[in-house]
């Protein structure tokens, strides 16, 4: 029988929640007494019993001796390195889309870009918490143990990365299996509806990126990360 997955700030013996998890608790029709699983997004996980649950409180028990009971030892799969990936703004609920997609596939970050031919300049903050909580419910549904970073937009010349970048480019000739070894954290970056500028593609090829072909048809900008991504995951696991 599946359990219940909780976020929680952090793993302790006794845990106190608020009005936005209680009514998760309470959309599940769980009670006192009832079991559930609390994970902290950093990669933390256990057991737990709702010992109150009342509207606006719940106080929940850690089962400090539960261990991997009920398949929570199995649940914490992620990549064997980190995994970044760095896309430009789209319009509407795209980014949504992409985030929680991205999220289920197993990214450990996510940074927004603005780029040359980006479908938007800017996000509101309200947007950006919105986007932290699509992460947050699909780190939750995927059973996943960390819930993915989703940092604000910044533009692509201010974009750093760890170990290896890739960028989807038109053209090129790399195939992306064909690259990963996993000695190193990876960054997959996805551009606009537009594709990047030949001046955005110089200045990163100057940095060390390295191009990788998506095959020989045009894809979304809200597809093109989610195929390279899909490709990451078939090698890592």
């Amino acid at each position: 029988m599946s359990v219940h997955r909780v976020r929680v700030p952090e793993l302790a013996a006794r845990l106190v929640l608020g009005p936005q998890e209680v009514r998760h608790l309470q959309v599940m029709r769980l009670r006192p007494g009832d079991r559930v699983q609390v994970f902290d997004g950093r990669g933390g996980e256990a057991l737990a019993d709702i010992a109150e649950l009342e509207d606006g409180r719940a106080v929940l028990t850690l089962d400090l001796d539960a261990g991997a009971e009920d398949g929570a030892g199995d649940l914490g799969r992620e990549t064997p390195q980190p995994v970044t990936l760095a896309v430009a703004l789209l319009k509407g609920d795209k980014l949504a889309d992409v985030v929680r997609a991205a999220t289920e596939l197993g990214v450990a970050r996510i940074q927004l870009l603005v780029t040359a031919h980006a479908d938007a300049r800017e996000i509101g903050a309200q947007k950006l918490v919105r986007l932290r909580r699509v992460a947050e419910e699909a780190a939750r549904q995927s059973r996943r143990r960390v819930v993915p970073e989703v940092q604000g937009p910044l533009p692509l010349a201010r974009l750093t990365w760890e170990g290896r970048l890739v960028v989807a480019h038109p053209g090129a000739e790399a195939r992306l299996p064909d690259l990963l070894d996993w000695a190193a954290p990876l960054t997959v970056l996805s551009g606009p509806e537009g594709g990047f500028s030949e001046t955005e593609i110089a200045g990163l090829l100057a940095r060390g990126a390295v191009p990788v072909t998506l095959g020989p048809r045009i894809l979304r900008a809200e597809t093109a990360p989610l195929a390279m991504l899909g490709a990451v995951v078939a090698t890592g696991v």
